[in-house]
């Protein structure tokens, strides 16, 4: 059997370098690299190609070119930087495709790979819930398969019988509740963003451990899940299950209940869109169920974390507010972070945003121009949703 050629895109993060990690266990009769991008780290992706010899590797921002240009010149690996670059990466003949680059910026490369055929895996919410029709008939068109990363929806994936969808009754996506589980509404008031990035359970970068601190993460897992699996949100729940070790379930008309279950580690769900249709080897911790003794789930709050009514309310308007919602959160999350607005204020930012995005004459969302153009909407709105908290903040306090 021939190495499976891999191409990952966002290299330089978590779920990138997991891959690598596992593509290096596995070893070079398993996988060959054609391609690696990232954003700004070019010392970390020359390093990376030095390593790995791909064919083409490609940096997002420019401005650092002259870093990677100055380890891989001469090295007989081909670089290119800036967005057309990391697209050309994306386009280039793979057998499989990790798609992990972080919010919009993941849009182009993740629809080149799409296009171009082979397996998809991807790690990039945006993509499903900006253009989720988009992405599907991209697929549908060129023979993709697409296999997906994030633990809920590869749980799900692993459990859901495609041929009987008849007898599906819904499906299931768990949430950890992140830090603040059982915080009171005033101490979520009062959280500041150390507060906020201080998950129980997993480890994630800044952005994603926000989304999980108030739940929108599950909100944008709820409208990626409906584009996945071709079901209404009506179809779509979320239990809270602190423990992170049931990660998805399905159930059956018969009243039959499938759980995927697996320790709280990004590299199981990796492992097996690595691997599909086979699966790999893992030193991935083996669950002990004795040990753990009980797992337990309940519904989420939806006064605490209204981002889940949000998102659910996004998808039903359909068109451009789900792309609306993803930008207006990314904004808000930075805002947070950068001490512009409260942790409360990121749910009304993007609830401001959407709102205000109903009486704009927004684009039908049929080609990608289009889903930029709704992304650059949220991004303004939200930015104008930001300065009026922004401001009243101050002038409360200063009385």
């Amino acid at each position: 059997m021939s190495a499976r050629s891999v191409t990952v895109l966002g290299a330089t993060g978590s779920v990138g370098l997991a891959t690598l990690d596992l593509i290096r266990t596995a070893g070079a009769e398993r996988f060959s690299v054609t391609a690696l991008t990232a954003n700004t780290n070019a010392v970390e992706l020359a390093r990376l190609a030095l390593e790995l010899r791909p064919r083409f590797v490609a940096l997002g921002d420019p401005a650092a070119a002259p870093d990677l240009a100055a380890v891989l010149d001469g090295s007989g690996i081909e670089w290119g930087a800036g967005e057309d670059a990391v697209a050309h990466a994306a386009s280039l003949d793979a057998d499989w495709t990790m798609a992990a680059i972080v919010g919009a910026a993941g849009l182009k490369p993740t629809l080149e790979a799409v296009r171009r055929g082979g397996a998809v895996a991807f790690a990039n919410k945006e993509a499903l819930v900006c253009a989720g029709q988009l992405f599907m008939q991209a697929a549908s068109d060129s023979g993709a398969r697409l296999l997906p990363v994030d633990s809920e929806h590869n749980a799900i994936f692993q459990v859901f019988d495609e041929s009987r969808r008849a007898g599906i009754r819904r499906i299931i996506l768990t949430a950890s509740g992140g830090p603040f589980l059982h915080a009171s509404a005033d101490e979520m008031k009062a959280a500041k963003p150390g507060d906020a990035l201080a998950h129980p359970i997993w480890s994630m970068g800044a952005k994603i451990s926000i989304d999980s601190a108030t739940m929108m993460n599950k909100g944008l897992e709820i409208i990626e899940a409906c584009h996945l699996f071709a079901l209404g949100h009506e179809k779509v729940d979320v239990l809270v299950h602190p423990e992170s070790i049931v990660h998805g379930l399905v159930e059956y008309a018969d009243g039959g209940l499938l759980a995927q279950m697996g320790a709280p580690d990004m590299r199981t769900p990796i492992a097996h869109a690595l691997g599909w249709p086979d699966r790999l080897e893992t030193s991935v911790a083996r669950l002990d169920l004795a040990a753990l003794g009980k797992l337990t789930f309940f519904a989420p709050d939806p006064d605490r974390f209204p981002a889940l009514r949000i998102a659910r309310e996004a998808f039903d308007a359909g068109g451009c507010a789900p792309a609306v919602l993803n930008a207006a959160n990314e904004v808000a999350v930075q805002a947070f972070l950068n001490g512009q607005i409260g942790f409360l204020d990121i749910a009304s930012t993007v609830s401001d945003a959407l709102d205000r995005a109903t009486r704009e004459d927004t684009p039908q969302l049929d080609d990608f121009d289009a889903v930029l153009a709704c992304d650059a909407i949220g991004r303004r709105l939200a930015g104008d949703a930001v300065a009026r908290f922004s401001r009243a903040a101050r002038l409360k306090d200063n009385g």
